[in-house]
């Protein structure tokens, strides 16, 4: 697998780690690419660490690296990752997106990590972004060895596409869609491959048809946060990519994350705020719901004044003890 030499993130190079790319194995068989920080001047003890996944649709050189980056120079050794289908990772058809395999993607980074000499394995974190939120707490569930989890701006992928947003998507809705995507598959059988459906999204800030795209557009499209091997910067999913989404919920067994802790951060602003209210509801304790004020869902994938990192060390060091 031949992955990129020159830094190409959209944030600066800390002095403060050692970055190097790596490759690994997810129970599939897939091959993925990841960037590994490990903090400078360590001394020979292990230390604990942390896997960073996110945004749906995002790559590793956005706000996972951002994230990641951070929390080693904050003492961890970190983790973030191209999921499958995406990025420099491995997979095909390419853009392809499973909760399924989203999810096994963070157990193998627990995988990964957990091998390196300078790791304690029993003190493994985990950070889900955006998308991955959901997936992150997926993970969690039926990953004993994840000991704490973080989420930022959660959506849960599998509630908004079988329900839409605010679950209000009818059930005549959904059966339609569902309708239409059993016709795209006839479509994809016949064509002998999988077509992509429309551009996450617009070429530009006028076709943006609301708010939240518009808030989107001035992350993935503009210098702030685009990223050629991004889907949501420069390209599409699959057509068919909901199928698998609106039949299998994330969250279903969120309480057994239990009693290992979870801390749950939105934007007072964002119109995601609802996933994380509801999924800190139906969690077991040790739990923490944390609202960040003027703060929109974005905001929180880069603006180091409005990401809470003295919250997400603090919580981390307490709980990988």
């Amino acid at each position: 697998m031949e992955l990129t030499k020159t830094w190409d993130k959209t944030f600066s190079k800390s002095d403060k780690v050692t970055h190097r790319k790596v490759t690994f194995t997810n129970r599939y068989g897939i091959t993925l690419a990841a960037d590994l920080y490990v903090p400078n001047n360590r001394d020979a003890e292990k230390l604990p660490a942390v896997v960073v996944s996110g945004p749906f649709g995002a790559v590793k050189e956005q706000a996972s690296g951002l994230y990641a980056q951070t929390m080693a120079e904050r003492g961890f050794v970190s983790l973030a990752v191209d999921p499958s289908y995406t990025g420099e990772s491995g997979g095909e058809p390419r853009h392809l997106a499973s909760p399924e395999i989203y999810t096994d993607d963070v157990s193998a980074m627990v995988d990964f990590i957990g091998l390196l000499p300078s790791v304690d394995r029993e003190r493994i974190g985990a950070i889900g972004i955006c998308g991955f939120a959901g997936m992150t707490l997926s993970a969690a569930a039926v990953d004993k060895r994840i000991k704490a989890v973080a989420t930022t701006s959660m959506y849960d992928m599998s509630r908004v596409m079988a329900q839409g947003y605010f679950d209000e998507m009818t059930a005549e809705q959904r059966t339609q869609m569902l309708t239409q995507l059993g016709q795209q598959r006839w479509k994809d059988a016949e064509n002998g491959a999988p077509a992509s459906g429309d551009r996450n999204l617009p070429e530009t800030r006028d076709e943006a048809t609301n708010p939240v795209v518009e808030m989107y557009f001035d992350y993935y499209r503009t210098p702030r946060g685009f990223h050629e091997r991004s889907p949501n910067s420069n390209g599409a999913w699959l057509a068919t990519n909901p199928l698998s989404f609106m039949n299998m919920p994330l969250l279903t067994y969120i309480d057994e994350v239990s009693p290992r802790p979870m801390l749950l951060i939105a934007g007072a602003n964002a119109h995601s705020r609802y996933f994380s209210e509801d999924a800190y509801k139906a969690a077991s304790e040790p739990k923490e719901l944390m609202i960040i004020e003027d703060a929109d869902h974005v905001d929180l994938y880069d603006q180091p004044e409005k990401i809470p990192f003295d919250k997400i060390e603090g919580f981390f060091n307490t709980h990988l003890k």
